[in-house]
């Protein structure tokens, strides 16, 4: 300040940032956010695992429930091509449309007819968002003009074997109880992640396989365990329990999960 006359006049500092403060300002925002976004990213992509988690519940409990009703789960596939030449192939995931609270779906599938007769045009297009992954990339619930689904039946295993005749839970036309399941419920997966496969519709039996490769190794042209999360897939068991199964799994003890009557010694090839 300086005195000016009699009065005192007061010199006020400038109110605006100075481009140097503007600038580490600035640095210090984005490094706060460089550091928050993966946080956010993990967070978002939890609480997408847990819906899939959920997804495959639901399911499971369908399955046990059609099971209550028929004493036998539903096949994984009906007169599936190339076996059986113009077959219907109509999949285990349209037969559980009712038990999954579907049932104006599924009174829209004529299953007198194959599922891509034209007749069933209208109701394969119908998007059930209980078979849709939310970590699954998509522009649309629909694939190639059919609801799409990210989960897959258990047909067996090709880790360790040839699969014949197939082990799994969800085969070609056969419908398999729970008794049928001797390796245990618990300890035998019947359905898991096969994300954006392009066979991936709930209506289209092809969403079967036996299992060949590690989770999220499989080539692209092969039906296999796989998700967009990382580190892993979602599977469901016979139980109706839901595990995420980690790509470093063994590849013996995933053979062993993927087959209903194996025999194989699950606590031993866990240690």
């Amino acid at each position: 300040m300086k005195v000016a006359g009699s009065r005192i006049v007061h010199r006020r500092a400038p109110l605006a940032f100075t481009l140097v403060e503007l600038l580490v300002v600035i640095a210090i925002i984005g490094i706060l956010v460089s550091l928050l976004l993966p946080a956010v990213q993990a967070v978002r992509e939890a609480a997408r695992r847990m819906q899939c988690q959920n997804n495959l519940r639901q399911i499971g409990l369908a399955l046990h429930n059609y099971h209550a009703a028929f004493r036998k789960l539903p096949p994984g596939g009906i007169e599936v091509r190339p076996e059986v030449p113009g077959g219907k192939q109509l999949a285990w995931s349209a037969f559980v449309l009712p038990f999954l609270e579907q049932s104006a779906a599924y009174v829209q599938v004529d299953f007198d007819y194959p599922f891509d007769h034209p007749v069933n045009e209208e109701a394969a297009a119908i998007p059930i968002e209980t078979y849709l992954c939310p970590s699954t990339t998509r522009f649309s619930p629909l694939n190639r003009g059919r609801g799409a689904t990210d989960y897959g039946g258990i047909y067996g295993e090709r880790i360790v074997s040839t699969n014949y005749p197939p082990r799994g839970v969800m085969i070609h036309d056969k419908a398999i109880r729970f008794r049928d399941i001797t390796d245990g419920t618990s300890r035998t997966l019947t359905v898991s992640e096969d994300a954006n496969f392009p066979d991936g519709q709930w209506i289209n039996a092809w969403n079967l396989f036996d299992q060949a490769f590690s989770i999220n190794r499989a080539p692209k042209f092969e039906n296999d365990i796989r998700s967009m999360h990382p580190q892993g897939a979602n599977g469901l068991f016979a139980d109706g329990s839901v595990e995420f199964l980690n790509e470093s799994i063994d590849l013996e003890l995933l053979a062993a999960m993927c087959t209903r009557n194996g025999h194989e010694n699950i606590a031993e090839l866990e240690r």
